[in-house]
């Protein structure tokens, strides 16, 4: 069956095409849209395995925010709180797709609606206007409906009193959280914990796992390679801060409100999840974060439909199915690390990157086993003594010229940013060249259609495929790949049985 996406990148508004998707009961389509069917006043996920309603008795809309704002309930079956995000918001580089990926990390909650719009660039007032036309709600209700699958999520997998959980998923009181559940999931906060050994969305595993931690399953879309990506992440894994054992990837986080660690697992159908928060209103946060790093609300589907038909990237995409692009759980951090990786191996970026965590690392309050700290600030990094740093001036210079800016507010690389802007932004620094910029966008901003054509492992590939791996080449041969030119790019280093250890690119030209 074909995805639902749509060249254009825009939310799906043909109802007769949602309904076949709602019939054909396809997971893939989860997140795309909700079902809300007017006889119940209950809204699903395409896949729920409840009778297909009627098709009069049918709406369809874009967000969970849209359809709890038309009066409808999450239904208990099906979870359709609990489904992959909308691949769409990675795609869109307007202000939807930027606004949409700052909600998700908790924006709202922390700074309000005002901060958001600050955030963004543009007044309330415009915001709310643009998301409600493009998704069907503002984003004071798109914030609270990831409230409430925050606060899910902390009444099922803890023991925490409703207190806690309600001021922690971001709730301002205690009667705002009873009347969101009872909104939302038409039961109380008592009820859902009763029935908790019944979920479908979090991990059945809280027996045996260790006092404040938070176990839960992370959705996607499958196929799924997740081979391929833990073993590029595993690769890059820096000590101290990450560890990779073959099975499971953890590495500590540093988020809005205090530290955190995360072990993330592949398992079937789904990634295990095991977080150990400082601060359990950071959830939302660390849980989009992981999302981003792993790539799991993107659509393989979509990406098959045209990566799979190319005659040169088809036998790569049939032999891999599901590859995604990885991600960060933070900006400055892959901004750092991809200036330390340039002219240098994997390896040794990664003991560039050992011996910045070792200078002026943050160590973590409670160690988890291999990790002990958090990646450096931009802060720490800047005012560091150059000496320390065992590399060419012309690179001490790119990362000091890159962190200073990122220390003073100048330069904002997060989900929420102008992918132009910040392009131009980062090309005016010192050192800062074509790749690297694109790997900050492939990365850092997850954009879906990111290439660098003078990589050496894309040369490489390609040549090895029989075509011409110039740059100029490599540009024009990558037009037919849009608008998924990472995915193409993760297929050519992936061809490579040495790319994991060796990647390198050319010298970054150096900027005056």
């Amino acid at each position: 069956m074909r995805s639902l996406a749509r060249h254009d990148g825009s939310v799906i508004d043909d109802p007769d095409r949602c309904y076949r998707a709602l019939q054909s009961r396809d997971s893939r389509f989860d997140g795309w849209f909700f079902v809300a069917v007017t006889s119940t006043h209950i809204y699903c996920r395409p896949s729920c395995a409840a009778i297909t309603p009627k098709r009069a008795n049918v709406r369809f809309y874009p967000t969970a925010a849209a359809a709890q704002t038309a009066g409808f309930r999450a239904c208990k079956r099906c979870r359709p709180d609990a489904t992959p995000g909308s691949p769409e918001w990675n795609a869109r580089h307007d202000l939807v797709g930027r606004a949409m990926r700052l909600i998700s990390d908790g924006v709202v909650d922390r700074d309000g609606v005002s901060g958001l719009a600050n955030r963004l660039g543009y007044s309330e007032r415009h915001l709310t206007r643009q998301l409600t036309d493009a998704v069907g709600a503002g984003p004071l209700a798109l914030a609270r409906a990831q409230r409430a699958q925050t606060a899910r999520i902390l009444v099922e997998t803890t023991d925490l009193p409703f207190t806690n959980v309600a001021f922690a998923a971001g709730f301002s009181s205690i009667r705002q959280f009873n009347d969101t559940i009872r909104d939302v999931f038409a039961t109380t906060p008592s009820a859902l914990r009763a029935t908790s050994h019944k979920r479908v969305g979090a991990s059945d595993d809280s027996a045996t796992r260790s006092p404040g931690t938070l176990a839960l399953r992370l959705p996607y879309r499958p196929p799924f390679d997740a081979s391929s990506l833990f073993t590029f992440l595993g690769a890059r894994a820096v000590p101290g801060v990450e560890d990779w054992d073959g099975t499971t990837y953890r590495r500590a986080l540093r988020l809005p409100n205090g530290a955190a660690t995360v072990a993330l697992t592949p398992a079937d159908g789904h990634i295990a999840c095991t977080l150990r928060l400082d601060h359990l209103g950071d959830l939302a946060a660390a849980v989009a974060r992981c999302r981003r790093l792993l790539d799991l609300d993107a659509d393989p589907v979509a990406v098959t439909a045209v990566l799979g038909n190319d005659e040169l990237l088809a036998p790569l995409v049939a032999a891999a199915p599901g590859r995604r692009a990885p991600g960060a759980v933070d900006g400055s951090e892959l901004a750092v690390r991809a200036v330390l990786g340039q002219q240098v191996s994997v390896a040794g970026a990664r003991t560039h990157a050992a011996r910045l965590v070792a200078d002026c690392g943050e160590r973590l309050a409670a160690p988890d086993g291999a990790l002990t700290s958090l990646f450096p600030s931009p802060e720490a990094i800047a005012t560091l003594d150059p000496a320390k740093l065992a590399m060419p001036d012309s690179r001490k210079r790119a990362l000091r010229g890159l962190c200073t800016a990122l220390a003073s507010g100048a330069l904002t690389i997060d989900p929420g940013a102008d992918r132009l802007a910040l392009e131009s932004n980062l090309l005016a620094l010192p050192g800062i060249g074509p790749w690297t910029v694109a790997y900050i966008e492939l990365r850092a901003l997850g954009d879906p259609d990111a290439f660098m054509p003078s990589d050496l492992g894309v040369r490489r590939a390609l040549e090895h495929l029989g075509v011409a791996g110039d740059p100029v080449s490599a540009t024009r041969l990558a037009e037919r790949w849009r608008p998924w030119r990472s995915y193409a790019l993760a297929h050519l280093w992936a061809s490579l049985s040495w790319i994991s250890s060796s990647l390198i690119h050319p010298r970054t030209r150096r900027r005056p």
